[in-house]
């Protein structure tokens, strides 16, 4: 999916995302996306800059070791999720 939920508003994300994670358990899905709420549960996350690896993880690990990641989390949440 490519960018899937950048014209939703939150909540509408966040019931798409539980509604895909019930759906789809057993199947990979490859989501691209700017919006870390689309992205936070998602079993790896893959961050790029200029098409270089910068981070591989899960959403918490990535705050903790990839700052690009945590600054555009801060920015775009306030360092919160509205589910």
């Amino acid at each position: 999916m490519d960018d899937s939920s950048s014209a939703l508003d939150y909540k509408t994300d966040a019931n798409l995302r539980r509604a895909l994670a019930c759906d789809m358990a057993d199947t990979t899905v490859i989501t691209v996306a700017q919006r870390i709420s689309s992205v936070k549960d998602c079993d790896v996350i893959i961050v790029l800059d200029e098409g270089r690896i910068i981070g591989i993880g899960k959403h918490e690990y990535l705050l903790d070791t990839c700052a690009e990641y945590k600054e555009i989390s801060e920015s775009q949440m306030g360092g919160a999720f509205v589910e």
